[in-house]
């Protein structure tokens, strides 16, 4: 029987990278989400963007990817509405910090990755069932 640890580490590293990969769509996900939120009150501080921070895996250590969600410290947007009941004493109501571009552009880059993720353990299966089917 050929040894299949080599693999193992392979369709492990994949699957940690799925894990990232998915908390890092979730965090954007919600950003796009709110990114046109306003705080209840003048007072009330907006929706602050969340960036997904992993440490990395180390694959032979079986360590699973431990994950965190930051908020994101820039500057908040400021537009000004005097009408709206969130407007401070200037007229300016304050908007979350999310670049809905940038939030955009960085969703299809994580996808793409999940994506082509996936394609490189569907090609380790079939190289796995391969070698299993010439050596059975």
């Amino acid at each position: 029987m050929p040894d299949t640890s080599p693999l193992k580490a392979a369709t492990d590293a994949l699957a940690y990278g799925r894990r990232i990969q998915s908390g890092q769509i979730r965090a954007i996900s919600e950003n796009i989400a709110n990114a046109d939120s306003v705080p209840a009150n003048p007072n009330g501080a907006p929706y602050a963007r969340k960036i997904a921070v992993f440490r990395p895996v180390d694959v032979e250590a079986g360590r699973e990817p431990v994950g965190r969600i930051v908020r994101d410290s820039s500057d908040f947007r400021r537009r000004y509405d005097p009408t709206n009941v969130s407007a401070d004493r200037q007229g300016y109501v304050r908007l979350p910090n999310v670049n809905v571009a940038l939030e955009s552009a960085d969703l299809q880059r994580v996808i793409r990755n999940y994506e082509l993720n996936l394609s490189a353990e569907v090609s380790i299966d079939t190289v796995s069932r391969a070698t299993l089917n010439l050596l059975g």
